[in-house]
């Protein structure tokens, strides 16, 4: 078995295969909604699995029942949209059962929760239409609406419920309103533009059947476990299959649904979203529309596939996204248009290039990107020789950077997700003579130790390695078994925390005479770095961490529920690295060189930014109130990139949203953003090639 480490996790679709057609589903009468035998035996089947194989041994109990229904209800109805206490109150008679459920194939209370939410949900649209229909909305009014209400009360009836519904409404009608004055579009139908997005949150409700049911309440359990544990349906099994294939066409990206919407978990490195640098993690899908031309239809509400299907298509044709971006409920949506293509392996391939000059001390830095950890598994397999894979192309670049006579070399892991475990062992031992790399310990407690055997050392001169939040798995075992030899600097940011490994379970392999049964994807084992310390968690931490970000400990593997803790083994290195003498030394350069950096000092007032967006749980629904608050976060964007843009001797934006004055076609950073943070790592580097003498 090939072992692939990223830090994906369950109930996510990439959005790199090629169009899959479906026919549009109908209601799912509500007397349908009853779990099935092989429903029964699939749960029976799980937690065996789970109690048996999964990493943590959990066990069945009470305390585990809890947090499940509690998981179930907030997958359900995260935000309190509609259910209401009494409701809750009714369900607490199977707060202590659902364990009892699972492990004796008896469903039934996870489908009598889901059928109260299909009421309530009814019940809610059917409010909203009225409203839509008969209200005046005041937008001088000062009121307030909370529109993170996930960690909040239920409401406390439907008098509660109603008025936090003309709240939602009233902003939403808000939103739409500024995005046409800014857009210079007309704001006529607004109503019945948001009358269609709630009636399609009823739809997507009442097209759910038996078996979507059964995928969320198993997911609440994994979930309760540990975050990179999930049942995959059928469906979503054959969407996996699809996208572990050489041939993958569409934009590049991994979507969740996320409550109402459809988020964008990662990027795909070298397709057309990458590419284009206008999307980002946590940025939310509101439309798609076909070609130049097409109709933007609104997706809010759609289930996660049917917004998939629509944004798949064939290589070389167009979509266009309406994006909210990641700040949220307070930013502007915009408008971005792909070009679908295939994603190639050369795309997501290492490359190199040389950084020189009197800004870098007169030393030669070379630098090599790695995108991915990537290896033909297909092409090996059939025996062709020359296959390609990280390590492969690596040594063929250190190769060409030594014959360049270049000074050190800087490895720059930043948004690596990981890949191949063969891949992190065999890089590892282009830096190192030989030995061990990494410690892989399983479920029953057993390590196994992976290591690099080939004696040769292709390159043993200076060496940084760069790594950021999203550096993950494979990145990390890289980056720490560097950190653990002495072998070169570690800088950039701690990394993502992703210390696990998964497998994929067939499910039917435990029914007989069963149809599909979907698949679970159980976390079986842990990285150790070879000094002993996990991965997992806490991730990395650099030697010399770079101060853009104040919310470390809300970032990564850190922010996920129910992650499983940082642990230790015994270390296998007979001479464990100790910190150099001269990186006190190297971290007063760094922090005197940054400290007045325009474009350390963009990066931190960007943080700054998007945290105090990311921290805000309400908004004004005062039309005047709202559109000086938008002004003036669009103005401080505005000022923290005109102040880089001005160092870098580029003219000053007077719009963010012009795309006139949007990055050109052959430059999409023109002001080097992506450099800020290589550049520093680069005359650390140099620093420590001077130190050393």
């Amino acid at each position: 078995m090939h072992m692939m480490i990223t830090r994906a996790a369950s109930s996510l679709i990439s959005l790199l295969s090629i169009c899959v057609a479906s026919a549009q589903p109908q209601f799912v009468p509500i007397d349908t909604l009853q779990p099935d035998r092989q429903h029964n035996r699939t749960a029976i089947a799980i937690a065996q699995v789970l109690t048996d194989y999964h990493y943590s041994r959990p066990v069945l109990n009470d305390a585990l029942s809890q947090l499940v229904w509690q998981r179930y209800l907030d997958i359900l109805d995260p935000n309190r949209y509609f259910f209401i206490q009494p409701d809750i109150r009714d369900f607490h008679r199977y707060r202590n059962q659902l364990d009892d459920s699972l492990a004796k194939g008896n469903l039934q209370p996870a489908y009598l929760i889901f059928k109260r939410y299909r009421t309530q949900v009814q019940k809610r649209i059917a409010y909203a239409e009225q409203l839509l229909a008969t209200h005046a909305f005041d937008f001088s009014l000062p009121e307030r609406f909370q529109f993170d209400r996930q960690d909040g009360p239920w409401p406390a009836d439907t008098a509660a419920l109603n008025e936090v519904w003309r709240k939602r409404i009233k902003n939403d009608l808000l939103v739409e309103r500024l995005a046409a004055e800014q857009n210079d579009e007309p704001a006529e139908d607004l109503q019945e533009k948001l009358r269609k997005r709630y009636v399609a949150i009823q739809r997507r409700v009442l097209q759910l059947n038996a078996a979507d049911v059964f995928e969320r309440f198993i997911n609440a359990f994994t979930l309760s476990i540990e975050p990179h544990t999930g049942y995959m349906s059928p469906r979503l099994s054959e969407n996996f299959d699809i996208d572990m294939r050489l041939s993958l066409q569409g934009i590049g990206a991994v979507l969740r649904d996320d409550s109402e919407y459809t988020t964008i978990v990662s990027i795909v490195p070298g397709g057309p979203a990458s590419k284009s640098n206008a999307l980002r993690s946590g940025d939310r899908i509101l439309g798609v529309a076909q070609g130049q031309q097409g109709v933007m239809q609104d997706v809010v509400g759609w289930r996660l596939q049917d917004v998939v299907d629509l944004i798949r298509g064939t290589k070389g044709s167009t979509v266009r996204l309406k994006v909210l971006p990641k700040q949220g409920i307070q930013g502007q949506p915009r408008e971005i248009a792909l070009v679908r293509d295939e994603i190639r392996l050369e795309d997501k391939a290492a490359s190199s290039q040389i950084l020189q000059g009197k800004a870098f001390a007169g030393k030669k830095i070379g630098v090599i990107d790695i995108p991915a950890f990537y290896r033909d598994f297909a092409a090996q397999t059939a025996g062709k020789a020359d296959f390609r894979s990280t390590t492969r192309d690596v040594r063929q670049l250190l190769e060409q950077l030594k014959a360049a006579d270049v000074d050190g070399i800087v490895v720059d892991l930043r948004g690596n997700g990981g890949g191949s475990l063969t891949e992190a062992t065999e890089l590892t031992g282009l830096f190192i003579r030989q030995g061990p790399v990494v410690q892989v310990k399983n479920s029953a407690g057993k390590i196994q130790l992976e290591k690099d055997t080939d004696p040769a050392q292709v390159y043993a001169g200076p060496l940084a390695v760069l790594v950021d939040r999203h550096s993950a798995s494979a990145s990390e075992i890289f980056a720490g078994a560097m950190q653990d030899y002495g072998r070169g600097l570690v800088l950039g940011e701690p990394t993502f925390g992703k210390g696990t490994v998964q497998t994929l379970i067939d499910l039917q392999r435990y029914l007989k005479n069963a149809d599909q049964a979907g698949r679970l994807r159980l976390t079986m084992a842990q990285f150790f770095r070879v000094e002993g310390s996990s991965t997992q968690h806490r991730g990395v931490v650099p030697d010399i961490i770079f101060p853009v970000s104040e919310r470390r400990d809300e970032q990564g593997e850190r922010a996920l529920d129910h992650a499983l803790p940082w642990a230790r083994v015994s270390s296998v290195l007979a001479r464990p690295a100790t910190a150099s003498a001269a990186l006190n030394q190297l971290r007063r350069r760094h922090t005197h060189r940054i400290a007045h950096d325009p474009g350390f000092t963009y990066l931190s007032a960007r943080e700054e930014l998007f945290t105090e967006l990311a921290e805000a749980s309400d908004v004004s629904l005062q039309a005047q109130q709202r559109r000086t608050e938008q002004t003036q976060r669009e103005a401080e964007q505005l000022h923290i990139r005109n102040q880089l843009r001005a160092h870098r001797r580029l003219p000053a934006l007077t719009d963010l949203q012009n795309p006139a004055e949007g990055p050109a076609a052959d430059d999409a950073d023109p002001e080097g953003i992506q450099r800020i943070m290589l550049d520093e790592a680069a005359l650390i580097l140099a620093d420590a090639i001077h130190f050393k003498g």
